[in-house]
């Protein structure tokens, strides 16, 4: 549709940023950005939050972050109660037989184990299970109560942008009435998912792993592709082509609680998943398409009766075909236009490394550009928001990959004769459930990729020479303060969590007295906002590591050691993206 002369002639809206899409990304760097003050226009192509469930948990790093934005209370409101605790069951069917289960503490008992242990292995806060369905409104609502900078446009979608030194001018259209208008901002921020339209129009392309070739490559090539074909021949059912079908539905019937207890995940070695939203009423399925299966035929309730294996009434409330994803942005962005989010990542859920990803990117990104549009960052942040994120992507990238492949070694045994109540049956069910159990759910345990993840090769963090980093391990969290590294959560003596003590901008937390005055002024000099917390406590000093331990807004390290640095305006001028410090 074209454009009237007075859309052409009227003068375009300002904003300092603009995001396209209001999704958790999204709304996060907007949550972000309004702390920093800044002023933001957030638009968004569909007429309200989503009804697709998508993910399901917000891992303990994020949470961490959304307390940071005093927000973690009010979404916990929403999520799970807090007394439910967490248990992943195998089994036959939601008709059958159990065969391996891993719990999980709730959300209280593991405050306890938190307060309790103290020792920097565990973060602030615990993990939340809820739906994105939920989640979205939540940070929506929770922007809207206390937003003094941003604003949010649903029916708003990017149709195109140009760039030029001192910002971007794009081109928005509304899907529902065909208007059209016109944002002049400093920034913009594609957080627009998988077919991102700001990534597609800056011309960045995808790093790609095929999941299915992974799978032959590493479980076993043809053998073990042989024995998946057979065993699905074996039920009736068509070996899996790489697609995934989703129903998600409410229904009052209680078989899968009677029978199994209450389950967070019920999975079955034939490769399906159904996930309770609510605890309640309120379930998606996540079940693999057969070779040539049209998902355009299939009746959703068919599909969810013969994988659980019994009748029951139900609401269909969103079915569609989905294909999981490996992939990474060659680039982060460019300019003045950035991503952040599915824009740049997209992973299979096995871990719930999609979203929790994106919130890292979003507070990542969030305080880089406060800091231009402040006039004291350097162009060399974003440069560094790239390196950080993108080497964090390829990670967690690696992480789904993996807990993928265990998923697929649960599919590769033998369930021809897994639903036979003859003596074979038990037999077959003994041996899946040992194998399970051997494998382990390390997708729901890896706090080694949620909370240990470094910037070691950062641009803007100053790395030390001569000692050994700390193992990095996906099983397994090491506490510590190495450059680039978040540093450990502990609660003080007096109660106080240290990671409350942190402020907007800089952080310095000095644990012994040494004369800062340098480092202050270097910082006053080219206006880094800076600040010192002092701490006397012996255990928290021994998990810190260093007397002083310098903090960046997004909580990682920056620079530490036991005397005010030799050279302090080259650490400035290093942690705001100026110059490499000598």
């Amino acid at each position: 549709m074209s454009r009237s002369t007075s859309e052409r002639n009227a003068a375009p809206e300002t904003t300092s940023v603009l995001v396209i899409g209001a999704g958790p990304v999204g709304l996060t760097l907007a949550l972000e950005l309004d702390r920093h003050g800044v002023d933001t226009l957030v638009v968004e192509r569909n007429a309200t939050t989503t009804r697709h469930p998508k993910m399901d948990i917000t891992n303990g790093r994020s949470m961490e972050l959304y307390r940071r934005l005093d927000i973690a209370d009010e979404l916990r409101k929403v999520a799970i109660p807090a007394d439910h605790p967490m248990k992943v069951t195998w089994a036959t069917n939601a008709a059958g037989w159990e065969l391996a289960s891993f719990e999980y503490p709730s959300v209280a008992d593991a405050y306890e184990q938190i307060h309790r242990r103290n020792d920097g292995t565990l973060p602030l806060e615990p993990a939340m299970r809820v739906s994105q369905v939920i989640l979205e409104p939540a940070l929506r609502d929770a922007l809207a109560a206390r937003s003094e900078y941003v604003r949010v446009d649903y029916e708003w979608a990017l149709d195109s942008f140009t760039e030029d030194a001192d910002g971007v001018t794009a081109e928005l259209v509304s899907g529902a009435s065909g208007q059209r208008r016109t944002i002049r901002a400093e920034y913009l921020v594609g957080c627009d998912g998988a077919a991102s339209r700001t990534r597609r129009q800056l011309g960045i392309g995808l790093d790609e792993i095929d999941l299915r070739r992974l799978f032959i490559k590493e479980l076993g090539v043809v053998r073990t592709v042989m024995s998946v074909a057979r065993a699905f021949l074996a039920t009736g059912q068509r070996p899996a082509d790489g697609r995934f079908y989703l129903v998600h539905f409410t229904t009052g019937d209680t078989e899968i609680h009677r029978r199994f207890g209450t389950v967070w995940h019920l999975q079955s070695p034939e490769g399906w998943t159904v996930i309770s939203q609510n605890d309640g009423d309120t379930w998606t399925m996540h079940a693999p398409l057969g070779i040539g299966e049209d998902a355009d035929k299939i009746d959703p309730r068919e599909f969810v009766y013969q994988r659980l294996g019994h009748r029951f009434e139900m609401d269909v409330l969103v079915a569609n075909a989905w294909t999981p994803r490996l992939t990474v942005a060659d680039s982060f962005g460019r300019g003045r236009v950035w991503l952040a989010g599915d824009a740049v990542h997209q992973v299979p859920p096995t871990g719930g490394y999609g979203m929790n990803t994106g919130v890292g990117d979003a507070v990542g990104l969030g305080w880089v550009l406060a800091a231009l549009l402040d006039g004291w960052g350097m162009p060399g942040l974003l440069r560094a928001y790239e390196q950080e994120r993108r080497a964090v992507a390829l990670r967690n990238r690696a992480a789904a990959g993996r807990h993928s492949l265990v998923r697929g070694a649960v599919m590769a045994a033998s369930r021809a004769t897994m639903h036979s109540e003859r003596w074979f049956g038990a037999r077959v069910r003994r041996r899946l459930g040992r194998e399970i159990s051997d494998l382990g759910n390390l997708e729901n345990e890896a706090l080694g990729i949620e909370l240990g993840y470094r910037y070691d090769t950062s641009p803007v963090v100053c790395h030390e020479s001569g000692a050994q980093a700390p193992p990095q391990r996906m099983d397994e969290y090491t506490p510590s303060t190495w450059p680039g590294a978040r540093p450990p959560s502990v609660r003080l003596a007096d109660g106080d969590a240290i990671f409350d003590l942190f402020g907007r901008g800089f952080t310095l937390v000095r644990f012994d007295h040494h004369d800062v005055a340098g480092l202050l002024d270097a910082a006053a000099e080219r206006g880094v906002p800076i600040e010192i917390v002092d701490v006397r406590d012996p255990h928290a000093r021994a998990l810190y590591q260093r007397d002083l331990v310098l903090i960046r807004p997004d909580q990682h390290v920056v620079w530490r050691g036991d005397a005010a640095p030799e050279h302090p305006l080259h650490v400035i001028d290093r942690i705001r993206g100026a110059q490499p410090a000598t």
